[in-house]
C-alpha cells in the first residue's frame, strides 16, 4: 500500500513546528485531563474509533493516544486500521485491562507503547515524548537507507548511459587506426557524423550529469524572492538546448502580465524547464507546442501542450517515480537519467503547487504547473 502522505503539525508562535497528538477515548473527562497534561502539543479530540479514523484521514495527526474499550470501534481495532492506512504512524494504547490477551492483541497491531489506567501523567507525557524520538530516529535510518539505495541505483544508471556513446567511439577509433576506415570511402563521413552525434550525446550527458549534482546538493529548503513567471518562461525557451535541436517546432506563447510571486528561482525554473525541454524531446522534427501562464481559481496556471508521442496510459501513474522512463518509440536508448520530472514535481510541492498530466499515447501531452498565489 502506497504511504499516505500529509503535512503534521503546526507552527507554534515561536516558529517551531508543534506535534499534534489526537486523544481517542469515550469519556469526556479523560480526554480533557490527557489535554491539560498535553498543553505543550496540539491536542484534538475523538470520542471512538469511528470519529478518530475520520478525523486521521484529514491529516496532521502525529500521534495517536487510544482507549481500548469504546462503543462503535475499539482501540485495538482502530490501531490495526491506522497502520494499514500508515504504517508509521505512532499510537499509544491506554488500557485498564492489563490481561495478556489485550495485550497481546495490542502488540500484534503493532502498538508502539502502552499506559495503564488510572492515567499517570508523568508517564503519559515521556510515553509520547519516547515515541516521537523514537519515530524520528526510524525515519532518519529509513532516510540514510533510501539515499545510499538512490545513490547505487543512480551510479548503476550513469555507468549504463554513458557505456554506450564511449564503446560505439572506441570502436571507431580502433577501427579507424588499423586502417579499416578508408577517408575516401562515401560511408566515411557518415560514419565520422554519427560519432559526432554519439559525442554530442556524451557531452549532453555531462552537462545534465553537473545539473542533478547541483540539484541533489540543493533538495532542501526554499530561497524564496519575487519571481516574475512571465520573464522566466521566454528565457527558458532563449536557453534550452532541447528547443535549439529542433527549429522546425512552432511554439506559441500566451502569457498573461501577472505580478510577482515569492518563489525559489532556481528550483522553479528547473521544474518549467523539465517540461518544456519534454516537450520537444518527446515531439518530432516539425509540430507545434503551445505555452501560457494565466491567473486561475486564486493560483497561477502554467500550461504547456505538444503534438508528441504521448505516453501510454500505463506509463503515465509511474512518471514522476526516480528513474523511471518513457520509451514512447520503444528504441531502448532514452537520453537523460529519469530524474527530471521526479524534482520537477517536489520542487513544485515545495512551493504547496501541483502538477498534472493529460496524454494518449500517439495524441500529445498536456502539463499543468499550479502555483498558489502569494504575492510579494
Amino acid at each position: 500500500m502506497p504511504e499516505r502522505k500529509h503535512q503534521s503539525g503546526l507552527k507554534s508562535r515561536h516558529g517551531r513546528l508543534t506535534k499534534t497528538v489526537m486523544i481517542v477515548d469515550d469519556e469526556a473527562i479523560i480526554r480533557d485531563l490527557c489535554r491539560r497534561a498535553l498543553n505543550t502539543y496540539q491536542v484534538v479530540e475523538a470520542c471512538d474509533g469511528e470519529e478518530a479514523l475520520a478525523l486521521f484521514n484529514k491529516g496532521g495527526i502525529d500521534v495517536i493516544l487510544t482507549d481500548v474499550m469504546m462503543p462503535k470501534m475499539g482501540g485495538i481495532e482502530l490501531l490495526k486500521r491506522l497502520k494499514e492506512i500508515e504504517p508509521t504512524i505512532l499510537v499509544i494504547v491506554m488500557t485498564g485491562f492489563a490481561d495478556k490477551d489485550t495485550i497481546l492483541n495490542a502488540l500484534k497491531a503493532d502498538a508502539d507503547d502502552f499506559i495503564t489506567k488510572p492515567l499517570n501523567l508523568l508517564q503519559l507525557k515521556t510515553s509520547i515524548e519516547k515515541s516521537l524520538v523514537k519515530k524520528a530516529l526510524k525515519e532518519e535510518i529509513a532516510n540514510l537507507k533510501s539515499l545510499d539505495q538512490f545513490k547505487t541505483n543512480f551510479l548503476s544508471i550513469v555507468s549504463h548511459k554513458f557505456r554506450t556513446p564511449i564503446t560505439s567511439i572506441s570502436l571507431f577509433l580502433q577501427n579507424f587506426a588499423r586502417g579499416v576506415y578508408d577517408p575516401e570511402d562515401p560511408n566515411f563521413q557518415h560514419n565520422v557524423d554519427l560519432i559526432h552525434e554519439e559525442a554530442s550525446y556524451l557531452e549532453q550527458l555531462v552537462t545534465d550529469l553537473l545539473v542533478f549534482s547541483r540539484v541533489m546538493d540543493a533538495n532542501g529548503g526554499l530561497k524564496l524572492e519575487p519571481c516574475e513567471l512571465g520573464k522566466i518562461i521566454p528565457n527558458i525557451f532563449a536557453q534550452s538546448r532541447e528547443v535549439a535541436d529542433k527549429p522546425g517546432i512552432n511554439a506559441s506563447f500566451d502569457i498573461d502580465e501577472l505580478s510577482p510571486l515569492m518563489l525559489d528561482r532556481n528550483k522553479i525554473t528547473f521544474a518549467i524547464k523539465q517540461i518544456i525541454d519534454n516537450a520537444y524531446k518527446f515531439s518530432g522534427k516539425e509540430g507545434k507546442i503551445a505555452v501560457s501562464l494565466k491567473n486561475s481559481n486564486g493560483g497561477y496556471r502554467i500550461t504547456v501542450e505538444d503534438e508528441g508521442s504521448g505516453i501510454a496510459r500505463e506509463d503515465l501513474p509511474k512518471i514522476f517515480e526516480k528513474f523511471y522512463q518513457v520509451d514512447s518509440c520503444h528504441t531502448g536508448q532514452i537520453r537523460g537519467f529519469g530524474l527530471g520530472l521526479f524534482y520537477a514535481k517536489e520542487f513544485v510541492r515545495l512551493h504547496s503547487g501541483s502538477i498534472t498530466v493529460e496524454s494518449e499515447s500517439g495524441k500529445g501531452t498536456r502539463v499543468v504547473i499550479t502555483l498558489p498565489l502569494q504575492e510579494s
